[in-house]
């Protein structure tokens, strides 16, 4: 397999040549339309610390069509308490950097370095990056952030301090989208936690084809909000 080499201008290879792990491209830069460019195309940045920019298009891929959520008992028990309250676009920057540095026992260190923190913070305030914040008694507790184009949205990370919190945060978030006519969650990799909440895998041609499809929808820019909230 050929792993391609990115240079100046904003444009990738097609995803199909990715290698077997996914892998495929090395180099370029961060810039607004170089990342834009690459979800569009199926493709996402994952990297660490001392490491060149790396480019993935994995298959399967991991994705949650929002009608299909699947909110377990126990977390629609979680939501019926209103233990949480959930804001969108608030806190952006705190969001992605506890993405960054929340302990995860199942990897060392993050992939979410400071040149990524500052792209994504870019894309933020864009219009094409967005947060969502679950508090509780004033503290913000758990959230995840992504990035959106057309009806697709590409999540990137969560985290949470307090139990539930990121999950209660997807949940709501989910079911918002829906409302807004959104057709795909990109979850990028698969987890347990994700496919209890009916996410599943698609073959990446498949995916390529939703996310064609969704591109016909315009793209929601600027800062978001719950409905109802002001």
């Amino acid at each position: 397999m050929t792993i391609y080499r990115l240079f100046e201008e904003p444009v990738f290879p097609d995803p199909e040549e990715a290698d077997p792990d996914g892998l495929l491209a090395v180099g370029g830069d961060l810039c607004p339309e170089r990342l834009l460019t690459a979800y569009s195309n199926g493709i996402f940045p994952w990297y660490a610390e001392n490491s060149p920019i790396l480019w993935w298009s994995t298959n399967p891929r991991l994705a949650l069509v929002p009608e299909e959520l699947h909110v377990p008992r126990s977390l629609r028990r979680v939501l019926n308490k209103g233990t949480f309250s959930f804001t969108m676009d608030t806190r952006f920057e705190a969001v992605i950097r506890r993405c960054a540095f929340c302990p995860r026992p199942e990897q060392e260190g993050t992939w979410i370095v400071d040149d990524m923190i500052q792209a994504y913070i870019l894309l933020h305030r864009l219009g094409y990056a967005h947060s969502v914040e679950a508090w509780r008694d004033g503290d913000l507790v758990g959230g995840l952030y992504g990035v959106s184009l057309g009806s697709i949205f590409y999540g990137e990370s969560m985290f949470y301090h307090v139990p539930d919190a990121s999950k209660a945060a997807f949940a709501v978030f989910v079911e918002q989208v829906r409302k807004w006519g959104f057709t795909l969650i990109d979850c990028q990799q698969t987890t347990r936690h994700l496919l209890r909440f009916g996410a599943r895998e698609f073959q990446r041609f498949r995916f390529l084809h939703l996310i064609r499809e969704g591109m016909k929808t315009p793209t929601r820019e600027g800062k978001w909000r719950f409905d109802g909230q002001p």
